[in-house]
């Protein structure tokens, strides 16, 4: 029988950032970490999910493995007081529960920002790395191909992943939008905080342009641009990079504008610059937009257009549910056949066992002919007696009865002791 599929949650609704940063788990620790609970637990059908906003793991087994599992995690992260952490971990043990939390995560309804498009990727490389492992057996295999399939109907049939949600996302698709026409776009982001940061990583959506960021703190600049493939320059020389830049991405805290409009005039716009204010208090002079060729659009404007694609988002929000019931009750289905076909198999072979034994014992002077004549008729025969019970056993699942037919079958046909026989 399949074993309880499980899960142990740590995300942005049970964790603040210091102890997500903590427990997060990157590439080389997740696949430690999975060979561990192979190796040691015998775990199956195991994923691991480790982003900003939270690190899970799922397990298939009859025993609820969590405090061990954490504890490893413990041991993976070099955290000798993991005991400490116990409360911000959330545990799934019932198996519907579990299996419904990993389609809510994986079509973006648990995410910061609902919809939030990066997640279903994510999930992709977490099962990408457990079936290179051989972690993934047929259950795991099929729950997530129904969990693509899934996120293919809430893409076709609601409006739950249009348009940018976030306000960095939001900003980089604005800059999309005005730079499609320039070969790749030359973008200098200011500022390198929470914000800057997303914005940055969300970069990568716009793989044509040329990105350099800079920050008063260097070295955090540094650790940025390396992590993105990006080029960073020091602070002192950001003016020099505004004049170079087709598009200005200031996120910085200033209480006075730093970028003003005698600065903006002295710059020789060609045709037009982009600047994109995302600071709070304002960091770029409104009147800048008075110089020929430039654009301006500041944190207000960008977010009003992502809180009209949250509406709509949320809106979508009970039709998304509707498609993740249905996904999982197939799934289901699915699920309580796959737990009757080792019976089915068994009474297959016992009856093809019985059928070969008695060919044997009866055609040892018939001619091939004969044979041949025979062997169609007895196969049909088994078919036809095979039809009833497997209808049956198929039936019961839906009903919930399955252990009970198994039960009969195996006594009636002595499928255990044929099964023996056989091996």
């Amino acid at each position: 029988m399949q074993n309880k599929f499980r899960a142990i949650s740590l995300s942005h609704k049970s964790a603040p950032v210091e102890i997500r940063e903590i427990i997060a788990l990157d590439e080389g620790s997740i696949h430690a970490l999975l060979v561990k609970l192979k190796d040691f637990f015998s775990v199956t059908d195991t994923l691991i999910l480790s982003t900003c906003n939270r690190t899970e793991i799922y397990y298939s087994h009859d025993l609820d493995l969590s405090s061990e599992i954490i504890k490893l995690i413990g041991l993976e992260k070099g955290i000798t007081t993991i005991i400490n952490y116990l409360e911000y971990f959330k545990i799934f043990n019932n198996d519907r529960e579990a299996i419904n939390h990993l389609f809510k995560v994986s079509m973006g309804l648990e995410a910061q920002v609902v919809g939030d498009m990066q997640i279903s990727n994510q999930v992709k490389r977490a099962y990408q790395a457990s079936a290179d492992l051989n972690l993934a057996g047929p259950f795991l295999h099929r729950l997530m191909h129904t969990i693509f399939f899934t996120n293919k109907r809430v893409v076709q049939e609601t409006a739950f992943r249009d348009g940018a949600a976030s306000v960095s996302y939001a900003a980089v698709e604005l800059i999309e939008e005005l730079t499609s026409n320039i070969f790749e776009p030359r973008i200098l982001l200011i500022g390198v905080g929470e914000i800057g940061e997303d914005v940055a990583k969300n970069m990568v959506h716009l793989p044509n342009a040329k990105v350099t960021i800079t920050n008063r703190t260097f070295e955090k600049a540094q650790i940025l641009g390396s992590e993105m493939g990006f080029d960073v320059i020091p602070f002192e020389n950001v003016i020099e990079a505004m004049k170079e830049s087709d598009v200005i991405i200031s996120s910085i805290m200033k209480s006075d504008p730093f970028i003003t409009k005698n600065l903006v005039k002295s710059f020789d716009i060609s045709s037009y610059k982009l600047f994109v204010d995302l600071s709070v208090p304002r960091s770029i002079e409104t009147s800048i937009e008075d110089v020929p060729g430039v654009l301006l659009y500041n944190v207000d404007n960008i977010r009003s257009k992502a809180s009209e694609t949250l509406e709509n988002r949320l809106a979508a929000v009970p039709k998304v549910e509707q498609i993740i019931v249905e996904s999982i009750d197939e799934f289901y289905n699915w699920k309580k056949e796959m737990m009757v076909s080792p019976t089915i198999n068994k009474l297959k072979n016992a009856l093809e066992q019985i059928r070969l034994e008695e060919m044997e014992r009866f055609l040892k002077n018939a001619d091939q002919k004969e044979i041949d004549v025979i062997d169609r008729i007895t196969k049909s025969m088994m078919q036809k007696i095979l039809k009833v019970p497997v209808v049956q056993l198929r039936a019961a699942c839906q009903r919930d009865q399955a252990d009970n037919m198994i039960e009969i079958l195996s006594d009636l046909f002595d499928l255990e002791r044929i099964s023996e026989k056989k091996s």
